[in-house]
């Protein structure tokens, strides 16, 4: 049975006090340069960031943006509004479901979420969403490891799923370019410095 969002939630609820350090060293080796090119890219002045976690992408914000930032782990979100406080960012943290977002429609000029998607239930429900509260001509952007094209790792990623799913509450095996152009956006496009497992894509509504 495929957790659901509560279960989900617990679990980070769980792992956010140590979450910034489990993910130290993949965090520098890896995932800082390209949290930099995917902000490189926004734009607008109006910004949603989904799965703020502990506010790993604050020192990214634009300059002179208005940022909301939401997160469905409570716990998480306390982490980040330290972090708030502590480096002063301008940043409205909410507490919300990606899946379930309370904003109106064509709210946003850009929609990021970095690292998200391994966690949603439902991501083609979740993706919706963005694309929904995105403004028509707006761009959505997402950073995301996914499961790699190579036959035999994919295998293995395959059937360590579970395990990482029980402990972390996410999938290392998710098929996101493919849920992302299943939404009916008019461009999808995956950042040509992408590698087989870490995808920067592009999607305009």
């Amino acid at each position: 049975m495929k957790p659901d969002s509560k279960t989900i939630e617990k679990r980070y609820d769980r792992i956010a006090p140590y979450f910034e350090g489990m993910e130290a060293v993949m965090e520098g080796l890896f995932f800082k340069n390209w949290r930099k090119r995917c902000w490189a890219k926004v734009e607008g002045h109006h910004i949603l960031e989904v799965g703020v976690g502990t506010g790993k992408n604050f020192d990214y914000y634009p300059k002179d943006a208005r940022v909301t930032a939401i997160d469905f782990s409570a716990q998480m979100l306390k982490q980040a509004v330290k972090k708030r406080d502590r480096k002063q960012v301008n940043v409205d943290l909410e507490l919300m479901d990606v899946e379930s977002l309370w904003f109106a429609d064509n709210s946003f000029d850009t929609v990021v979420s970095t690292f998200v998607f391994c966690s949603v239930p439902s991501a083609i429900k979740g993706l919706k969403e963005l694309k929904r509260v995105c403004k028509p001509g707006g761009q959505v952007l997402l950073l995301e490891h996914v499961l790699s094209a190579n036959r035999v790792l994919a295998a293995v990623m395959n059937l360590l799923n579970p395990v990482v799913v029980g402990l972390l509450g996410a999938n290392i095996n998710r098929n996101t370019v493919k849920n992302v152009k299943a939404c009916s956006f008019t461009y999808v496009n995956v950042d040509e410095r992408s590698g087989d497992i870490i995808k920067l894509i592009e999607a305009r509504k």
